[in-house]
């Protein structure tokens, strides 16, 4: 169930009996574990002067309801990202009763750093191994008595994808929120040298620092100085005695950079990273043999050049090829039902109620025709794409395009990372865009950004496949889609060359592919096909009725005659169909939902309606157009959320350009043949 936010952020404590925090790295199944405890009901919150979210949602166990909190997905806490500033000001500011660190089994040295650093912070700590099935597949054995033992923490297996092990996580964690005392917070224990200079500051700390940021203890707050972390060298030094304490830091930090000839931050992480080494070496057991997994194999096949890449081809045809066949005949079969069953209901009540009027035919419009058009587009085409996405989510393969496309992604000024979010893209855009945070430069976000914006997201794939691959045909359906993606490679290698700078390389732990989980595939599924349910519907239905008045009154061609020069002369559409592409700017199918619509109204329900309406290559150049200009609003918002409104504005003109001057020449072209 969905809980309210504070308005005032960074408090992020929840309304319930106890607060538990999930942190770990983008990969090693959080999201998995908060999506199975929550239901996948959430709401989001950003810190002020951050685009990093913070879910949060609750769950009921054994009737007590616990607030659970997904920090951003990290490797480590810190003020050098925002992902990192986000998580550490997450806990120390929301104060959470315990944290949940998810630790992945095949990768553990790597997953300890951060759970070694909530250590440092003091807080209770309950370690969850995950992919535990994963790691027996590759040989390695955890021993999760041992594990405990060498942190001090409560261990629980837990494999994600499928919820084992999670009511004994949540059980435990309960146990250590309720009881803060049952186990005692163990420091991470250093270098001799090392503890001896945090000893000492912080023993400086204890005599001169009474007002402690966060309540941290002396420990906590000596590491963080000798990191020379900005944020709380800062704290201290508006305390009255700060100055003297920072001096004292300096001191012993310069001590420690002569003993070792590296940096005081440089060298705790060295220790802090030796230890997570150490500690897996004890509890940890190798048993490596030749791999005769078959998702072993597909893995090395899928991330190979040799095979990888026509096996990605493959599935982008079968992708598409499934949306064809399935999409149409999906929407084909709605369309049959709603007109032998609904319309005739519908129509007849108007038409009882209000009788043979002006008011009745704009009606038809919206209940009729609009809610027609807006769930014979959306559940054939938006549902079905979304299912196949979220099942290249869950098997991991997503991992493996991004590996493989990394050199290509180097000639639009990228790395293989970005290929995941524009994989995405393909769904919606938006969250596509909110997932560019991966990148570590502006530039990078910028490229990326633009290029997701002309990714053809899952409405605009539904105003191809309803409108041109239903009624031209398929190769003109995937004409669009071949000069959709030579555009994305012109645009993304000419800001490669035209933004200063250089792309940065790919550093990504690589996960084999795993077996997907029916129930939660149907879930995010249905999470993000609800918004289109829920949301779109409703902008679909008022925008058919206010169609439908300006038609039925005759203002309509009022309106169009401006667009005339642009829409009839340079693009060869009927001026009322530029209209439907403005409307668009709403939500991308809505273009489509109110071309069939307006046919529907025009012609009843005839399997051609939109050839009635329109040729071919006007369905052709419609779709185009539709395809490349501006963005959705909801993805300019986000835009100018993430990259700025001026960034905002020069890609959504720049999108516009391209719109209408490829719209153009495929009229032109096409005329002419």
């Amino acid at each position: 169930m969905p809980i309210s936010c504070h308005s005032a952020l960074p408090q992020i404590r929840t309304d319930t009996a106890l607060t538990l925090a999930l942190a770990g790295n983008p990969n090693v199944g959080k999201s998995s574990i908060f999506n199975q405890l929550t239901g996948m009901g959430v709401i989001t919150a950003n810190y002020p002067g951050k685009t990093v979210e913070v879910n949060m949602s609750t769950a009921t166990f054994d009737g007590l309801q616990i607030g659970i909190v997904d920090l951003p997905g990290t490797y480590a806490l810190g003020a050098v990202s925002e992902d990192q500033w986000v998580a550490r000001q997450a806990v120390l500011e929301g104060k959470p009763d315990a944290v949940v660190v998810i630790l992945d089994a095949t990768n553990l040295a790597r997953n300890l750093y951060m759970l070694l650093q909530f250590l440092d912070l003091g807080f209770p700590i309950i370690a969850a191994l995950n992919i535990v099935d994963q790691a027996k597949r590759q040989g390695i054995e955890t021993d999760a008595r041992k594990l405990a033992e060498a942190l001090g923490v409560p261990v629980v297996q837990t494999v994600a994808i499928n919820g084992k092990g999670l009511d004994e996580l949540v059980r435990v964690a309960v146990g250590v929120a309720r009881s803060p005392g049952c186990c005692e917070i163990r420091s991470p224990g250093y270098g001799q040298d090392i503890e001896r200079a945090i000893e000492l500051l912080s023993k400086e700390i204890e005599s001169k620092i009474t007002d402690r940021p966060y309540n941290l203890s002396a420990r906590a707050i000596a590491i963080l100085l000798l990191e020379n972390d900005p944020d709380f060298v800062g704290l201290i030094e508006s305390q009255p005695n700060g100055q003297d304490t920072l001096a004292a830091a300096s001191k012993l930090a310069a001590e420690i950079e002569r003993d070792h000839g590296e940096a005081a931050p440089m060298r705790i992480a060295r220790e802090r990273h030796g230890l997570a080494g150490t500690i897996t070496a004890q509890a940890e057991t190798i048993k490596r043999k030749p791999s005769s997994y078959l998702v072993d194999r597909l893995w090395q096949y899928t991330t190979a050049p040799w095979t990888g890449m026509p096996i990605l081809l493959l599935a982008l045809a079968s992708i598409f090829g499934f949306l064809f066949f399935a999409g149409s005949y999906l929407s084909t079969v709605f369309g049959d039902l709603w007109a032998a069953l609904l319309s005739p209901i519908i129509d007849g009540a108007i038409y009882f109620v209000f009788g043979q009027s002006v008011i009745s035919k704009i009606l038809i419009w919206g209940p009729d025709a609009g809610i027609q058009a807006s769930l014979s587009v959306g559940i054939p085409y938006v549902l079905t794409f979304y299912f196949i996405l979220a099942l290249l989510e869950d098997t991991g393969y997503l991992n493996s395009v991004a590996f493989l496309t990394d050199r290509i992604m180097h000639n639009l000024g990228l790395h293989g990372r970005a290929a995941i979010p524009l994989v995405a893209g393909a769904g919606c855009n938006v969250p596509a865009i909110i997932g560019t945070r991966v990148l570590t430069t502006m530039r990078e976000r910028v490229i990326a950004s633009f290029l997701i914006v002309l990714v053809p997201c899952s409405a605009r794939t539904a105003v191809i496949l309803g409108a041109v691959y239903l009624y031209a045909g398929w190769q003109p359906a995937m004409a669009i889609y071949l000069i959709v993606f030579a555009l994305i490679f012109a645009v993304g290698i000419g800001l490669n060359k035209l933004m200063p700078g250089q792309p940065t390389g790919l550093v990504m732990e690589m996960f084999p592919f795993r077996t997907p989980n029916l129930a939660t595939i149907i879930k995010k599924t249905w999470y993000r096909f609800k918004d289109f349910v829920f949301v779109a519907t409703p902008i679909v239905l008022g925008g058919s009725l206010v169609l439908g008045a300006l038609y039925e009154t005759g203002y309509i061609w009022y309106l169009t005659g401006p667009l005339s020069p642009v829409v009839e002369g340079w693009l060869g559409l009927p001026a009322v169909a530029g209209l439907t592409l403005i409307f668009a700017v709403l939500r991308k199918e809505l273009a489509l939902q109110l071309l069939v619509a307006l046919a529907l109204v025009r012609y009843g329900h005839d399997a051609q309606n939109l050839l009635l309406f329109m040729d071919a290559r006007q369905l052709f150049v419609y779709a185009l157009v539709n395809t490349i200009y501006i963005p959705c609003v909801a993805t300019i918002a986000v835009l100018g959320k993430e990259l700025g409104w001026k960034r905002a504005a020069l890609i959504v003109a720049a999108t516009v350009t391209l719109a209408g001057v490829i719209g153009g020449v495929a009229n032109w072209v096409m005329g002419s043949l």
